[in-house]
Formats: structure tokens, C-alpha cells, sequence
């Protein structure tokens, strides 16, 4: 029994929150007769195409039906009424936070006639004055994008760009590929941004990029929201309001790779006669998308009613970047200081045992021929010398004297899985959990360098339910 309170207190206290960040539609219109008379009392129905998910409505006495709180999705619409022929309105497209708008007019009839009303014009939203972009799954899967990340496409949004330098803290404090996303709306910072996946808080704290990367195979669409959007957002001029591909009644799958090896590259353009080798460079993205009804041989069917979908994507990098360092020469390394005497500015090394102090003058004595006996070398500071190598290139001044090739490996992955429950056609569930990880390596002289690991994960469950024919309710967690 305390875990049936428990469970309804959170259920309270989380239906108490603002949503942040919607990402389901809505369909609302007016029902209406021939002559232009609103028509009270009709029955609406709206169906999601994939799932078989029904929702009902009765048009008020002004003739008004809603549907709020809708996934994205396509959908066919149903309105009956005595004395009127039914009419059908198939394949209505409802995207991130859009609101439709669908009239219906019904002819006078007999209820068992039927009316489809097709070859429409493309839907308009007249219900709020949000503007935006939705970049939908087509062109999320279709157009090329370089590491197959998504927010790429957040620039067929007017106003916005993407692509340029990153902030150089980010890489070193936070890591991983959220710290290279710069997307400035509207020539504003990229701090500006918002990011929600699901309609949760998908924002990092820190530098304001997103927590969690869907792989593009895992998403249904997204929108990039500029201005006048609704005010359930409550911060950030710019909104990125990401939606999960949901499982279907139909089984979809997926296994892919995408590889870009040097063995494929063109050599290198000679500027000399000796041409320079390739770089060694590999990439290998690879993974795999399944979604659709549960089904448990002779034990659970999910169709109409279960759905899941899951998604897995690796990325591994490897390649080798030429580094210059400024080190001491092998002389120097046994205190042998000789050569800075012979450029056009001399240094002298001085004997900070022979310093003295006179009316605030420093003097001392200079070693002779700048060497430093071997018998004032610190041992622990010599110890130091494993860590720095002797120059390879032959540089006087000390300048970019040592050349190495190092090593970048990358490795991330990333997990998601949807589940989707029509409890009735009252109350629909869905919950998803993402789990990301990843590892970079950046070495420096030997036995030098850093590496960053970048670990997140993220849970979130929601439900809508009808309560009544005037009132919906919508809880996420």
C-alpha cells in the first residue's frame, strides 16, 4: 500500500509542472452543414494511421471539436451525425507543436452515406502565431550529413546558422561531440539555445547544447522554433523540440554501416617531388533500428495496443594528426647551455649560488661557458627528462624542433528505447530511457596528454488522458 501512495504523490506532484517543451499536435475545427450552420452534437473521430490509436470528440454547440495532445503522426478523421452523411478526411499530417486546423462540412444524408474529402490544400496554422521549422524523418534520413548528426539540418531554418568555432573550454571541461555544437539563431549566442527531447528538458546546464543525441535512425522529426512560441517553454529565445520514432503496427528494421577508411582516399596533392604518404584515418559508424507491436510467441500479442522501438549506433575514429613541440636540445639536457651564447642576443646563465644583493642590485656569477656541472643537477628534475624527448628536426632557435605523429581515437555509443501503451482510448502511455557514452584521447609528448569521458543518461515517461470531453491531462516525467 505505501508503494500505491507513493506512486499516486509522484503522479500528483508531476502533473503539477509546467511541460517543458510539447512536442505532440493538435487537431481542432468547426463541423458545420452546407449552408454555413454550425452543427452541434456531431461525433468526431480521429485515428492514427499507424497504431490504430482512436480518439473521440462531440462538437460543442458552437460546432467546435478539439483534439489536443496528439503524437506526431498521420491521421484520418470521421464526422457522423443523424441526418447527415459521414465525412471521411484521410492522411491528416500533424508535426511537432502544430496545431491544425480541419473544418468539416457535412451534407445532408443519411448516416450510412459516406463522404471522403481528399486532394486538399496543405494545412495551415491559424491557431497560434508560433514560428518554426520542421525538419521532418525524410529529410532527417535523406540529405547528407557529415557524422550523421541531425542538428546540421537545424540551418534549413531561416535565420540560423550552424557550423562555426566552438568555444575551447567546452572541449576540455565538458568533451564529447555536444561541446563542438554551435547553432546561433537570429545572429544570438548558442547559450540562447533550448534543447527538449520528448518534451523533457534535454539541456545541458553548463554550455546550453543538448544532453542527449538521438541517432537520426531514432527520430520521427524536430522542430527549430525562433519566435512567438507558446509560453509552456518559459526560457531561451530559441527552442529545438526534438520527438522519438515510435514503434508501429508494422515492423521496421534497420542494420547499417558507414565507413571512411584512407585505403578510399585520394593521395595527397605533391607540392614536391616527393610526395607525402596518407594520413591513416578510419571511421566506422554502424548500429541498428527495430520498432514494433510487442510480441511474445503464445503469450502477448501488442498489436493495436504495445509497441516498442529500439535503436543502437557505435562511432569509432582513428587516426594520426602531425604535432610540432619546442624542446631543449641534447646538450642542454646534461646542463650544457653553450649554444645560447652564440646567437645575435646572447643568454648567460647565471650561478644562483653566487648571488648577492647590494643596495637592491642583483649580481652573480656566470657559469663558465654557460655549462652547468652535473653535480648542481637536481636528480628529481632530471627525472623530469623521461618525459621529454630530444629534438627530430634540426631548428637552432628551438622552435618547432620535435615532430611526432599522435594518435586521436574516438569511441561513442548511444542506446534508446521507446515503449508505447493505448491503455483505452482515454489513456495513452509512452516512456523512453538513452544512454550515452563516450571516450576521447588526446595525447600530447609522451606519456602526456588528457583523455574525456562523457557519460548521460536520461529517463522520461508521459501520459495524456481524456478526462473528460472538455478537459485532457498530460503528465511527464
Amino acid at each position: 500500500m505505501r508503494f500505491h501512495w507513493l506512486t499516486l504523490t509522484i503522479l500528483a506532484v508531476a502533473s503539477l509542472f509546467p511541460a517543458f517543451g510539447q512536442t505532440f499536435g493538435d487537431i481542432s475545427g468547426e463541423v458545420r452543414d452546407t449552408s454555413g450552420a454550425s452543427i452541434a452534437g456531431a461525433q468526431v473521430t480521429v485515428v492514427n494511421v499507424d497504431t490504430n490509436a482512436t480518439r473521440t470528440a462531440v462538437s460543442n454547440d458552437a460546432g467546435l471539436y478539439s483534439f489536443p495532445a496528439l503524437p506526431p503522426g498521420t491521421y484520418n478523421l470521421r464526422v457522423e451525425k443523424a441526418g447527415f452523411k459521414a465525412v471521411s478526411r484521410p492522411q491528416i499530417l500533424i508535426q511537432v507543436q502544430q496545431s491544425a486546423r480541419v473544418d468539416i462540412e457535412l451534407p445532408v444524408g443519411q448516416v450510412t452515406e459516406s463522404v471522403e474529402v481528399s486532394a486538399t490544400a496543405a494545412l495551415l496554422t491559424t491557431e497560434n502565431a508560433t514560428v518554426g521549422t520542421v525538419v521532418e524523418n525524410k529529410r532527417i534520413v535523406e540529405l547528407p550529413l557529415n557524422g550523421r548528426n541531425y542538428l546540421q539540418l537545424v540551418s534549413l531554418s531561416p535565420n540560423v546558422s550552424y557550423g562555426f568555432s566552438n568555444a575551447g573550454q567546452a572541449g576540455s571541461r565538458q568533451g564529447g561531440s555536444r561541446s563542438q555544437q554551435n547553432i546561433s539563431v537570429a545572429g544570438q549566442r548558442s547559450y540562447f539555445n533550448n534543447f527538449t527531447l520528448d518534451g523533457v528538458n534535454n539541456t545541458d546546464p553548463n554550455f546550453n547544447t543538448y544532453v542527449i543525441q538521438p541517432s537520426v535512425d531514432a527520430l520521427q522529426e524536430f522542430k527549430v522554433q525562433t519566435g512567438v512560441y507558446p509560453a509552456e517553454f518559459g526560457r531561451q529565445a530559441t527552442q529545438i523540440n526534438v520527438s522519438t520514432k515510435p514503434g508501429t503496427n508494422a515492423y521496421h528494421g534497420a542494420l547499417f554501416e558507414f565507413l571512411r577508411n584512407d585505403k578510399l582516399d585520394a593521395k595527397n596533392y605533391a607540392f614536391t617531388s616527393a610526395r607525402p604518404p596518407k594520413d591513416p584515418f578510419k571511421w566506422n559508424q554502424y548500429g541498428f533500428t527495430l520498432g514494433g507491436p510487442v510480441w511474445i510467441p503464445k503469450v502477448y500479442k501488442g498489436t493495436d495496443k504495445l509497441f516498442f522501438m529500439a535503436n543502437y549506433e557505435a562511432f569509432r575514429q582513428r587516426r594520426n594528426v602531425q604535432s610540432l613541440f619546442d624542446l631543449p636540445s641534447a646538450a642542454m639536457r646534461t646542463g650544457n647551455f653553450s649554444e645560447l651564447l652564440s646567437r645575435a642576443t646572447p643568454i648567460t646563465i647565471y650561478d644562483p649560488a653566487t648571488r648577492v644583493v647590494n643596495d637592491g642590485v642583483i649580481t652573480a656569477t656566470p657559469f663558465p661557458g654557460n655549462i652547468i656541472p652535473s653535480n648542481r643537477l637536481n636528480p628529481i628534475s632530471q627525472k623530469f627528462l623521461e618525459f621529454y624527448p630530444t629534438p627530430n628536426l634540426p631548428n637552432s632557435t628551438l622552435v618547432r624542433n620535435h615532430q611526432i605523429s599522435q594518435a586521436r581515437p574516438i569511441n561513442k555509443d548511444q542506446f534508446i528505447t521507446r515503449m508505447d501503451f493505448i491503455e483505452s482510448a482515454n489513456s495513452q502511455w509512452f516512456g523512453r530511457y538513452s544512454w550515452g557514452d563516450e571516450n576521447l584521447l588526446e595525447q600530447a609528448l609522451y606519456l602526456n596528454g588528457f583523455s574525456v569521458l562523457t557519460n548521460v543518461e536520461q529517463y522520461m515517461g508521459s501520459n495524456v488522458r481524456v478526462l473528460n470531453a472538455a478537459m485532457v491531462n498530460e503528465a511527464r516525467f
